[in-house]
């Protein structure tokens, strides 16, 4: 089970700051002048062996005409009710403001574990300064400066500490689980009702009627598993809500959860900023993936119509560029079982483990043809090859220079890889290491 962080706080309390230590990432922007974030941000951490995703959330503003922070507002509610944990993040420089109170507020109401990071405490008056906020009712302070780092670390012990550490899994954990994804009204319930031919997931025309997490148990044709859709009825006086940010923070859950995702995009908008953002999400996590064109029956083709769909998708999935996408319709049926087998293969490939001895019969001799370029008079040997004992492929070129082979070069033996040993759909690792 994935666990979220949502991070919250008034503009310019340094969330952003926080996000980037907590990731090991410069993702979020930073700037002195508020409301500089203004779309969510989502990244991975890990402390004390135990993983969670960390959404950054805009500044909380009330009584703003600023259409832009009613909008962050609506975001930060949103996060509050999905999120684990809550970090409200409060600046110990302006002390107690009036939208701090507000938010704690709000945060009193909502039964979360809430941990209140005191920002920008680096020295020991500052430590006194920070009590007041005691004042908020939300419980115990940590002072922190995200900064520097600064008492991060007592603030992640305490969070991780609430996550559950052995909690029961509901399905068998052997059997595969394939995650529907894909932006809201692309069609995710409806083809998953069309395979296993009842309404088993509530299909509607409104947008965001999708909302819990669903475990199916497909078992027919010779297939074992499970297919996660993020269904389940919203109240449609919740719809006008942020109906992309429920989307995202379900597919992080899913895609989490999942062991290959199926990515479903609507043929008669084609690939948007949003669903690349949720493959993003997908390569992120390592899982294995398949892109389905839904509502193919809807467009009007020719004989280049799937090469020019396929090359436009692939573009804007570079660098990883080595998936299945196929072209269906729920409405129709058309593929989908061709679909789920592709799934299959997908799956079979992602704990596919090569033997040492092909791999470097194969791997040695394609770095013999294109040797790795010499870096000031340097010459890189690489001299032997293996596949890691990992959940998802992983493979240790092991060299006597490691640090002057480059990305490109890289990407050239991941490719070699992919033409020699099929790994269609599944992103690969690559480590060089000390000989």
């Amino acid at each position: 089970m994935s666990n979220i962080i949502a991070i919250v706080g008034r503009p310019n309390v340094g969330k952003s700051t926080l996000f980037n230590r907590m990731t090991e990432s410069r993702k979020a922007i930073v700037d002195e002048s508020a409301g500089v974030t203004r779309d969510r941000q989502y990244g991975k951490g890990v402390w004390n062996g135990i993983e969670f995703s960390i959404i950054d959330t805009g500044g909380y503003a009330v009584n703003s005409e600023d259409i832009f922070e009613g909008e962050i507002r609506k975001q930060v509610m949103l996060a509050i009710e999905e999120a684990d944990a809550i970090l409200f993040v409060v600046d110990v420089e302006n002390g107690v403001t009036d939208m701090d109170e507000e938010v704690a507020a709000v945060l009193r109401r909502s039964k979360k574990n809430v941990f209140i990071a005191v920002n920008k405490v680096d020295n020991n008056a500052r430590i006194i300064d920070s009590h007041e906020f005691y004042s908020l009712g939300l419980g115990e302070l940590y002072c922190i400066s995200s900064m520097t780092g600064s008492g991060t670390g007592e603030l992640l012990d305490a969070i991780v500490d609430t996550f559950p550490k052995d909690e029961p899994e509901e399905i068998e954990e052997n059997v595969p689980r394939f995650a529907i994804i894909g932006r809201p009204n692309v069609g995710k319930s409806s083809f998953i009702n069309a395979l296993i031919g009842v309404d088993r997931n509530m299909v509607t025309d409104i947008a965001g009627t999708t909302r819990d997490a669903i475990h199916t148990r497909y078992n027919q044709f010779g297939h074992d598993f499970y297919l996660i859709d993020t269904a389940g009825l919203r109240k449609r006086t919740k719809v006008k809500e942020d109906v992309e940010f429920y989307s995202t923070m379900r597919s992080i859950r899913a895609i989490e959860d999942s062991d290959v995702c199926i990515l479903i995009i609507d043929a008669t908008r084609g690939m948007e900023a949003q669903d690349v953002s949720i493959f993003h999400l997908i390569d992120r996590n390592k899982k294995g993936l398949v892109i389905l064109v839904n509502k193919w029956d809807l467009i009007e083709k020719d004989n280049a119509s799937t090469n020019k769909f396929t090359k436009q998708i692939k573009e804007r999935i570079a660098p990883f560029v080595d998936v299945p996408i196929m072209f269906i319709s729920a409405l129709t049926k058309q593929r989908i079982l061709k679909a789920l087998e592709t799934a299959v293969e997908v799956f079979e490939n992602r704990s596919k483990k090569i033997k040492t001895s092909e791999l470097n019969e194969v791997m040695l001799k394609a770095i013999e043809d294109y040797p790795p370029p010499s870096i000031k008079g340097k010459f890189v040997k690489i001299k032997y090859v293996t596949q890691l004992p990992s959940q998802t492929p992983s493979f240790a070129f092991f060299a006597n220079l490691p640090q002057y082979v480059k990305e490109a070069y890289r990407r050239y033996l991941e490719n070699k890889i992919r033409e020699n040993f099929n790994f269609s759909g599944v992103p690969i690792q690559i480590y060089i290491r000390k000989k």
